[in-house]
């Protein structure tokens, strides 16, 4: 019997060497890939930390993060299927469903709902002395709008083409770092983030200049935009979030989901689920990122805006959670 095994062993060592690879990493069955954002972003972080937690928890799983252009790129790249995970804004994935965002009427059908990461508050950096307390105040301005098919960048778009701004200002595509570094060289007057906070970059700008954060609940609510586009909601960013900020800072925000390829297996889905909403991965998410503290079995689903995945399903329903009708798969 032992040299039957010692045999098997040795023809499957073989075998796996003569596809290049070693016996262990024959024996991982699964290799899928997770859509992030671009470097220093909160995408990146809850990608990075995702992917490492689960490819040491899962059994032949191995999970890799991709670099990308972050919400935008995401919902497109997990459509068809040239990624398994990525992280998606709840606009982003409603509006791509149903064909309307800007410029593509294309319709994405194919990435389904995992769970609730956190809120991405829409952050509007600005100088302290430079006279801008509302968006409309940005008219002739160069304003850093985020990578090109970015969500941050289709988020701006959308709001400032809601306040009738989209042409009067010059938009810059830069990613959050780089925003940071052209707004301390005086090549941009404001930048724009669409990310839970505090924000690595916006800590950047604070400690080269006195900045403030627009207002932009006040020109969202005076323009209609939530009844216009519903999945945009209130909320505060607290006194002394970043230097500087002595008051509180009212915005919206869009809320930010794990998503997935529709194709993807139902026992993947759920299994990564619970490992990720266990309270030891949930403690993981909080060291990967801050804004991981939003995360929780209860708030699951708050905000979602397109199917779940059927593993998905499973699992918040084992887990309490009232599954919507309009999100039932």
């Amino acid at each position: 019997m032992r040299t039957k095994l010692m045999t098997f062993l040795m023809g499957l060592a073989a075998l796996a060497l003569s596809f290049g690879v070693t016996p262990a990493e024959a024996q991982r069955a699964s290799f899928l890939a997770f859509g992030g954002g671009p470097t220093g972003g909160t995408f990146n972080y809850f990608a990075n930390g995702i992917s490492i937690y689960l490819s040491r928890a899962m059994t032949n799983v191995e999970i890799s993060s991709e670099g990308s252009g972050g919400s935008g790129e995401n919902l497109r790249r997990l459509h068809a299927g040239q990624v398994d995970f990525g992280i998606v804004y709840a606009g982003d994935a409603y509006l791509g469903r149903n064909g309307q965002l800007p410029n593509d009427d294309r319709e994405y059908v194919n990435v389904r709902t995992m769970g609730y990461l956190y809120g991405a508050p829409a952050q509007l950096v600005v100088r302290a002395d430079a006279g801008i307390n509302s968006a409309k105040d940005l008219a002739g301005k160069r304003v850093a709008v985020g990578n090109a098919g970015s969500g941050a960048a289709l988020a701006a778009e959308r709001f400032f083409r809601h306040m009738g701004l989209w042409d009067d200002i010059n938009p810059q595509f830069l990613g959050y770092s780089p925003a940071a570094s052209a707004f301390k060289d005086r090549k941009i007057d404001a930048f724009w983030v669409l990310v839970g906070y505090p924000n690595a970059s916006i800590i950047e700008a604070a400690t080269q200049d006195n900045i403030a954060l627009v207002n932009l609940h006040k020109d969202a609510e005076e323009s209609g935009f939530y009844s216009e586009f519903p999945f945009y909601a209130r909320v505060e960013i607290p006194a002394d979030t970043y230097r500087g900020q002595s008051e509180p800072v009212v915005t919206f925000q869009d809320s930010t989901f794990w998503m997935t390829n529709v194709k993807v297996s139902d026992d993947v889905v759920y299994d990564a689920l619970k490992i990720i909403y266990s309270p030891e991965g949930l403690q993981h998410m909080v060291t990967a990122h801050s804004a991981a503290r939003e995360m929780s079995i209860e708030g699951g689903l708050n905000g979602a805006s397109v199917l779940l995945h059927p593993g998905a399903a499973k699992f918040w329903s084992e887990q309490g959670v009232a599954i919507p009708e309009n999100l039932k798969p």
